[in-house]
């Protein structure tokens, strides 16, 4: 795209950094992209967000956002009401589906609701009978807190009687604790990019499952692109990626998660509305199994803050 083109997007403010657990994360997310942005000759401003963010919106004569802020505040409609009231274009799912999105009991509400295949899955509370839960879900189970993300909070119950201990690191992050069954096909994702589900990588971690440390800092972990189910159960889950990605309201950017049982049928496990966007972030290496470079596909993501009348 030409300079002419690329002063269609204005002032850009990349958003990253906020107050949520994740925000080393979403600042080394938001430097990438910014970058990027830079280089493609995009007039681009980094901007760790504050609680002043609306202010500093306001007054720093901007055009549209470009959302990078992983977690609370940035991941779950928060930000994107802000930019509604300041009727700046941002990227990214609205308010509506980023709220729902970032809420893994209510996401899977909705998709058992409208048929979709999701783990069992339970609310666990301080009131909770822990040994009957055991008893329904089976060991091994997982316990995570519904509004984080990252891995944060999760853990791995293995033995009769763990489950009280997981739920007590849960809920330091969130009050709303989920408890969910053990599936051990394999780990998918699905990359969706203005309407396309990108080719499926599958993660192999060399640790017990795949958590912080595992998605952002080791370098055993291995990301599988060829994925290797066969094509039409590729097709089959990237199909079933945009429906449930369509369900929520999502829109522009974003990935699904799944769990394969040991038949190898795929469960939705959650979306991701602000993806990582690091060098060890699984949309931009689906992109580049598209051909897409990083650069494109920011571009890409940008693109789609363009209203009707910008892109005449």
């Amino acid at each position: 795209m030409s300079a002419v083109g690329m002063s269609r997007f204005g002032r850009v403010a990349v958003l990253m950094g906020g107050w949520s657990a994740e925000r080393e994360i979403s600042l080394k997310s938001g430097t990438a992209v910014c970058q990027a942005l830079q280089g493609a000759g995009v007039d681009a401003h980094p901007l760790d967000v504050g609680r002043d963010v609306i202010h500093v919106l306001e007054t720093g004569g901007y055009d549209r956002a470009f959302v990078v802020l992983h977690g609370r505040g940035g991941e779950d409609g928060v930000i994107q009401g802000a930019l509604e009231l300041l009727g700046l274009p941002y990227t990214g799912s609205g308010v509506m589906a980023s709220a729902i999105g970032m809420d893994k009991w209510r996401t899977r509400l909705i998709w058992q609701a409208a048929g979709l295949p999701v783990p069992l899955t339970e609310r666990v509370t301080a009131d909770s009978d822990f040994d009957a839960i055991e008893g329904r879900l089976g060991l091994p189970l997982f316990v995570k807190p519904a509004n984080e993300g990252s891995s944060i909070g999760i853990s791995k119950v293995k033995q009769r009687g763990g489950l009280r201990a997981a739920w007590e690191t849960a809920v330091q992050y969130d009050p709303l604790v989920l408890a969910e069954n053990c599936l051990d096909g394999g780990e998918y994702t699905v990359s969706i990019l203005r309407g396309h589900a990108l080719p499926v990588i599958r993660i192999v971690p060399a640790t017990e499952f795949y958590d912080y440390d595992a998605k952002y800092f080791r370098d055993d972990t291995r990301y599988l692109c060829p994925c290797g189910l066969a094509d039409e159960d590729e097709q089959a889950m990237q199909a079933l990626a945009l429906e449930a990605f369509s369900l929520l309201g999502c829109r522009g950017w974003g990935r699904v998660d799944f769990l394969l049982d040991g038949q190898g049928r795929p469960y939705l496990l959650e979306v991701n509305t602000v993806p990582g966007m690091t060098d060890h972030s699984l949309v931009p290496m689906a992109a580049r199994a598209a051909g897409m470079s990083f650069e494109q596909l920011v571009l890409a993501i940008l693109e789609d803050s363009l209203t009707s009348a910008e892109v005449q």
